[in-house]
C-alpha cells in the first residue's frame, strides 16, 4: 500500500461500488495506491527470499497466491545470477502450491516463464511432494504453517524461510465490524506457539523476529476492497450486511481523517537438522 492521494467529490455509494468491483485474485496490492498505506517490515521478505533462492537447488513456495511475491523474489535472485531464474533443468525443481482456483490460474500464467510448476492443492491438504524434495521452502502469509509437512518435504539441512501474519493483525478494523473478540481469537498466530510447533516437528528456529506496523485507510473503498480480498478478517463480509457500519465509518473518515490500524508480522528462519554421519 502506497502514499495517500486525497480524493474529493465521491459519494459513499460511488466509493463502495468502486471497492466492490475490483477483482480480488492474487496478492497485487497496487490498487490501494492513494487509498491506503501500510508500513513494511524492516527485514524485506521478498528480497531476502530472493537471496535464498539464488543459493537453492530445489525450492517450494507454499500458498503462493497469484505468484507475485515469488515472481519478485525470482527477479531478485536473477540479480544474484541464480540458475533457478531460468527454466528448470532436470537437476532443478521450482514449485509452488495454491488452493484458490482463480489464483492457481493467475500464478500459473505469471510463473510459467520462470520454470515454476504451480500445483493446485488445498491449504489444509498434505503437500503433494515426496519426502525430502526441497532444500528451500518459502511462504508469505500462510493461513497456517503445517510444520510436519514442511519438515517432511525439506531435505536434511534445508531451510523454511517465511513471513507469517501475527496475532490480532488489523484488529482495529476487525473489531470495528465484529465487536470485541475473545482473547483466544486475539492471541491466535502467536509466534511463540508457532515456534513450539516447529520444534515439535523436529525443526530448529534459527531466527524469529516480530514487528507491529501502522496501516491507514483513506476512504471506504479501500476498506471494502481490503475486506473482500483478505476474507478471513471479517468472515462472510458483504457490503449489504455491513452497510450501516460502512456508512458510519465513511462519515468518520470524512470528518476525522484516515482510519488507523496495525498489522503484525513475524519472520521465521527455520532449519531441518542435517543428518549425522
Amino acid at each position: 500500500m502506497a502514499e495517500h492521494t486525497h480524493r474529493t467529490f465521491e459519494t459513499f455509494e460511488d466509493l463502495v461500488a468502486e471497492g466492490a468491483a475490483v477483482p480480488t485474485e492474487g496478492w497485487d496490492f497496487s490498487w490501494f495506491e492513494g487509498r491506503a498505506t501500510e508500513a513494511r517490515p524492516s527485514w524485506g521478505y521478498a528480497r531476502a527470499a530472493g537471496g535464498r533462492l539464488a543459493r537453492a537447488t530445489a525450492a517450494l513456495d507454499i500458498q503462493t497466491g497469484g505468484g507475485e511475491v515469488l515472481d519478485f523474489a525470482l527477479s531478485t535472485a536473477a540479480q544474484n545470477h541464480s540458475p533457478l531464474t531460468a527454466p528448470a533443468r532436470p537437476s532443478q525443481l521450482l514449485a509452488a502450491t495454491e488452493g484458490w482456483p482463480p489464483n492457481v490460474r493467475k500464478a500459473s500464467d505469471l510463473l510459467r516463464a520462470r520454470g515454476v510448476v504451480v500445483v493446485a492443492s488445498p491449504e489444509d491438504a498434505p503437500l503433494p511432494f515426496a519426502d525430502e524434495s526441497f532444500d528451500l521452502v518459502l511462504s508469505r502469509h500462510p493461513v497456517r504453517a503445517h510444520w510436519s509437512e514442511i519438515a517432511r518435504v525439506l531435505r536434511p539441512g534445508g531451510t523454511y524461510f517465511a513471513q507469517h501474519v501475527g496475532p490480532a493483525s488489523v484488529f482495529e478494523l476487525v473489531e470495528y465490524f465484529l465487536g470485541p473478540q475473545p482473547e483466544a481469537v486475539r492471541g491466535g498466530r502467536d509466534p511463540d506457539r508457532e515456534r513450539a510447533g516447529a520444534a515439535a516437528a523436529g525443526l530448529k528456529v534459527v531466527d524469529l523476529r516480530a514487528e507491529r506496523l501502522r496501516m491507514e485507510f483513506y476512504d471506504i473503498a479501500a476498506v471494502v476492497h481490503f475486506l473482500r480480498k483478505v476474507v478471513w478478517m471479517v468472515p462472510g463480509f458483504t457490503v449489504e450486511e455491513y452497510e450501516p457500519r460502512l456508512r458510519a465509518l465513511h462519515r468518520r473518515i470524512e470528518a476525522e481523517g484516515p482510519f488507523v490500524a496495525h498489522s503484525t508480522r513475524h519472520l521465521f528462519d527455520t532449519r531441518k537438522p542435517a543428518r549425522r554421519p
